[in-house]
């Protein structure tokens, strides 16, 4: 049926079900109903027809799949004991291999590769649609693992145990049930367990509210409890570290940036008395803390963004005596720390332009040196390669123009490299010739100064198709990054790109992240369209010109800017996004965010959410810029009713809205590389038809 035919037939009714407060669509979040599935499958044939036909998009699907299958992509390994693990998709492979090598191999051009477990084999064998969610490897032998299966990339999970010097799963091994668990070695034949042990042992957020003490050999229903969290927590965990300084703890996160840490000693759980807001970590005999609030004391007063550390067991005893390794300023944040066996690597940012500091304790303090890392805008961070044994350490440098690079160095006693070498590079996948990266600020509507990046040819003179992009939310920042895709489907052919760095994210610490919280919202959706109006003032850009684009929470600030400032673009992606503010905390793992968004059930709060959520927003009378909307039916932590529902309200209000449902690919969208490069054909696509040019020509 054509979209203005259902829209005169079904609109009234909408209308009046939302004035007497009810919800027409509800019925679409029921994931697999037969009706919502049929709804989907209309949908989805609409957006086929009308986006993914012709040569020109199979052209762009073909060369997308091509980028995500090459071989001259890194292959980024994780060192296990004595070999090197690295999980590997192509065209071969298009669910994936784990696989390892050696160093000496490694550094090979062509590296001799030892199969580990093929998981297409693995999903033909046992006619299962798996996914590779990871592995969890005993220390300190690395004799077995927890492998991590998914269905269809949710973020729901079957964990059995696997034996690498065997390469196959344990027979009668440990065996976990699909469900959101959290699973960690506790000793050789003993797991720290947190599932869904039956009815109450999850949170209102879908994940573990208890966790056990699981022996091998035992049924599941006998292991002991552990530790217990409240229903109205967020999560319940437990982990070990079997390493020189053997220790066990629980933890408990009360809301997504509340949580309390616990060692677990002789029978006993001893809290590490810090802010719940804090990150905390212990590694050999330290204590490390990373404040996202300010804190007094012992007569000091400690800045949110700051990085602390205490000896362990000093701090046990009361003894509040804390070294300060990292104070933020207005302009510089801590976005990363990595711990080597002797040294600490903090990522820093510089008004979002990196910065790598090594620091040392010593008998006067903690030394810093400066590490050399990337140019210009390129982005950089340097992880420890086995904390517990070396000061080894990866340096992964790449930026929107840079592809990427591996570097593998150690530091030497004093924190200075002693050898660095280069592993790995990248050749460029997209021509970025005659391109350039510049950092532009503007002002938001309270005067805040807002960056961006830009991505466009040098010397371009007036206004061209842009697409610009945005998150802001959970303290993210959005940093350079090497977009292979975005520069074969958009910059080869003569688009440019922005991203905002906008308020909600990380990009200058926690102060930024909180400034918009719950409340406050609406300063990242200001920031949003002030960067979008300052590319109409500089003529980078026209509103029938200019796309936007974000995911997950990036969808609900797209949502935002449809409904709050549609004069100032000409199409909107929107990709497994939330839509529905007043029903997200009870939709999947929405509970875990009302610390972000606030909690609707509350009036006072739902006052403020009701203003920054888009499907109670949508005007039948606005003129909306066109829509694409994409999801996927096994995303299990951002519930696709959000999108169905949004779509379904759109049409029948006869917006311009078209929609895509992936089968597979959990809340990354897309489950191989197939289906990726299909879904950003389908977006790039989408894109150019609505923004014009030559190239939205021969979409069509």
């Amino acid at each position: 049926m054509p979209k203005s035919k259902i829209a005169s037939t079904v609109l009234p009714a909408v209308l009046a079900a939302a004035a007497a407060g009810e919800d027409p669509w509800l019925w679409l979040e029921d994931v697999s109903g037969e009706a919502p599935l049929a709804w989907v499958g209309e949908r989805n044939a609409l957006t086929v027809e009308g986006y993914a036909q012709g040569a020109a998009f199979a052209a762009a699907r073909d060369r997308f799949k091509a980028i995500l299958d090459s071989d001259d992509r890194i292959p980024y390994v994780s060192k296990q004991g004595d070999a090197w693990y690295n999980f590997w998709r192509d065209e071969e492979h298009p669910r994936g291999i784990w696989r390892r090598t050696s160093l000496d191999e490694y550094r090979k051009a062509s590296p001799a590769w030892e199969t580990v477990l093929d998981v297409d084999a693995l999903a033909e064998e046992e006619g299962e649609n798996w996914v590779f969610k990871g592995a969890e490897c005993r220390r300190p032998d690395f004799g077995r693992c927890l492998v991590m299966l998914s269905r269809g990339g949710a973020d729901a999970a079957v964990v059995r145990e696997f034996d690498l010097v065997e390469e196959a799963f344990v027979e009668d091994g440990f065996f976990l049930p699909e469900a959101k668990s959290g699973v960690d070695w506790a000793g050789p034949d003993r797991l720290f367990v947190g599932t869904d042990f039956g009815p109450g042992s999850m949170t209102e957020s879908g994940y573990p509210r208890i966790a056990k003490v699981w022996e091998r050999g035992t049924p599941l229903a006998d292991a002991t409890v552990l530790f217990e969290g409240a229903v109205e927590d967020v999560s319940v965990s437990a982990w070990a570290d079997l390493g020189e300084y053997p220790r066990e703890f629980v933890g408990r996160a009360i809301d997504f940036w509340n949580r309390e840490t616990y060692l677990y000693r002789d029978g006993e759980a001893v809290r590490i008395d810090a802010p719940t807001s804090a990150n905390v970590s212990v590694f050999r005999e330290r204590l490390f803390i990373r404040l996202t609030q300010d804190w007094t004391v012992g007569g000091e007063v400690y800045a949110a963004g700051s990085f602390l550390a205490a000896d362990l067991e000093e701090f046990l005893a009361g003894n509040r005596a804390l070294e300060t390794l990292f104070a933020p300023t207005p302009t510089v944040s801590l976005t990363s720390v990595s711990l080597t066996r002797n040294h600490v690597i903090l990522t820093l940012l510089d008004n979002v332009v990196y910065r790598l500091v090594v620091l040392t304790p010593g008998p006067e303090g903690w030394r810093r040196t400066a590490m050399p890392a990337g140019d210009g805008y390129d982005s950089a961070h340097a992880e420890a390669v086995d904390r517990e044994s070396s000061d080894a350490y990866f340096l992964h440098i790449n930026g929107y123009l840079t592809p990427p690079t591996l570097e593998y160095g150690e530091l030497g006693p004093v924190g200075g490299a002693v050898k660095t070498e280069v592993l790995k590079t990248t050749p460029a996948l997209f021509d970025a010739a005659g391109l350039e990266v510049t950092q532009h600020f503007t002002d938001s509507a309270d005067g805040t100064r807002i960056p961006y990046f830009q991505v466009r040819p040098i010397g371009s003179d007036g206004p061209g198709p842009t697409l610009l992009y945005g998150y802001g939310g959970f303290e993210i920042p959005m940093t350079p990054g090497y977009q292979a895709l975005t520069g074969a489907g958009w910059l080869e052919a003569g688009g440019t790109y922005v991203v905002a760095n906008i308020r909600g994210g990380g990009e200058f610490g926690p102060s930024w992240h909180r400034a918009a919280l719950k409340e406050n919202r609406p300063l990242a959706f200001q920031d949003f369209a002030a960067v979008a109006e300052d590319l109409l003032r500089r003529e980078v850009t026209t509103p029938r010109q200019l796309g936007i684009m974000g995911g997950s929470n990036g969808g609900l600030l797209m949502g935002n800017m449809l409904t709050r400032r549609p004069e100032l673009f000409g199409a909107v992606v929107a990709q497994v996004p939330l839509f529905d503010m007043r029903r997200y905390h009870e939709l999947l793992a929405g509970a875990s965010w009302m610390a972000e968004y606030g909690d609707p059930d509350i009036a006072e709060e739902w006052a403020f959410i009701r203003g920054f959520s888009p499907y109670h927003n949508v005007d039948a009378e606005a003129d909306y810029p066109p829509v694409l909307v994409t999801t996927s039916t096994r995303d299990d932590r951002v519930h696709p009713g959000h999108a169905r529902k949004m779509v379904a309200k759109l049409t029948a209000m006869g917006h311009d809205v078209d929609y895509y449902e992936n089968v597979e690919g959990g809340h990354a969208g897309a489950a191989d590389n197939a289906q990726s490069a299909f879904m950003w054909a389908l977006a790039y696509g989408f894109l150019w038809r609505h923004l014009g040019g030559e190239h939205g020509k021969s979409a069509e």
